[in-house]
């Protein structure tokens, strides 16, 4: 990151009015220039829309039982992230859930497979996400419809790094 500060600093200064010294302005700006992935956060894209969201990590069976059980509440841009050792078919409940949650289903390559909507707290109802799926993103029940997040959207995240991603870590 020092290297891409110390740049953004001269550049802009050095090449204020053309093209590329506001192309420069711009990424500094805005932080376009972190392209790497964080293990702690995702970022999804789709056509006309993108959102990160900053998660927990559940990849241990463990973590994955528990999940987000007796949470009183979530962070709005908040989620957790269970993510598999291979793709495979999986279901989920919410038994112990106290909060509406929207599943979100990922294959190998982080394409969003399936959304399930508003999952009703402390139901014993199977859930199925689908096949060959590799990670499912819990957030805030209602909140994919708010933010339009599709089927087919992308999701950036390391998790992804050995399976040919769609949208790869830089």
């Amino acid at each position: 990151m020092a290297a891409w500060q110390s740049k953004c600093g001269h550049g802009i200064t050095k090449h204020r009015k053309t093209l590329k010294g506001a192309l420069i302005a711009f990424v500094c700006a805005t932080g376009a220039a972190q392209a790497a992935c964080e293990q702690g956060a995702v970022d999804l894209r789709w056509d006309g829309g993108s959102v990160r969201f900053n998660v927990e990590i559940a990849d241990t069976f463990e973590d994955r039982a528990r999940g987000l059980m007796f949470r009183e509440s979530l962070p709005r841009y908040g989620g957790m992230l269970f993510i598999y050792e291979k793709p495979l078919s999986v279901s989920f409940w919410m038994k112990n859930t106290l909060i509406p949650l929207d599943m979100i289903f990922l294959d190998r390559h982080g394409v969003v497979q399936n959304i399930h909507e508003n999952a009703v707290p402390g139901s014993l109802e199977t859930i199925p996400g689908g096949d060959d799926i590799l990670a499912v993103l819990e957030v805030n029940g209602g909140l994919s419809t708010k933010l339009g997040v599709p089927v087919g959207a992308e999701m950036r995240h390391t998790a992804f790094g050995d399976s040919d991603p769609i949208w790869p870590c830089n």
